[in-house]
């Protein structure tokens, strides 16, 4: 069993047990087992680490298992990886809605234009509102069908980090 300093660093924030548990959305029993010495998963140790403001190894005096020493070691860089890979799926669609009102902005610019001069009706205007209801529609739809597997597949959120868990 690991030596846990969950409750030395709950009570040198001075936290309790219930806070603790509303800050890293666990359960209060979860931070009492854990504050005994009861095995969790690396999810949860991560969840709690987190609201402690350290890292995952911060909250083990020692780390019995070498299979966990070095599983709570990767668990650090896996959660910096996926936080990296988010912000990069994140821009990428931040791109993508920028072109959309880019060109949204050019089109109802040419539109103003061509509605002003002498010879138009004036029916013109009529594609602003259909380009900026009609395109979010569409926008949303790319959105969700074809950019977000994309970047599912490009920037996975999580991924495997030993043979044994791709399978």
């Amino acid at each position: 069993m690991n030596e846990a300093r969950i409750k030395d660093l709950r009570t040198a924030r001075g936290w309790s047990q219930e806070r603790l548990a509303d800050e890293s959305g666990v359960a209060v029993r979860t931070i009492q087992r854990l504050e005994a010495g009861n095995d969790a998963s690396l999810e949860t140790l991560s969840m709690v680490a987190k609201a402690l403001d350290v890292p995952v190894r911060d909250l083990f005096v020692t780390v019995e298992s070498d299979r966990l020493g070095i599983a709570v070691d990767g668990l650090d860089t896996r959660i910096a990886d996926q936080r990296r890979a988010r912000a990069k799926a994140q821009a990428a669609q931040r791109g993508w809605r920028y072109l959309y009102v880019g060109l949204g902005i050019a089109i109802t610019a040419a539109v103003i234009i061509a509605v002003s001069s002498p010879d138009s009706s004036g029916e013109g205007i009529l594609l602003v509102p259909a380009y900026w209801i009609g395109g979010l529609f569409v926008l949303r739809f790319l959105e969700k069908s074809v950019l977000g597997p994309r970047l599912d597949a490009r920037f996975p959120l999580t991924a495997a980090s030993t043979p044994e868990e791709a399978s």
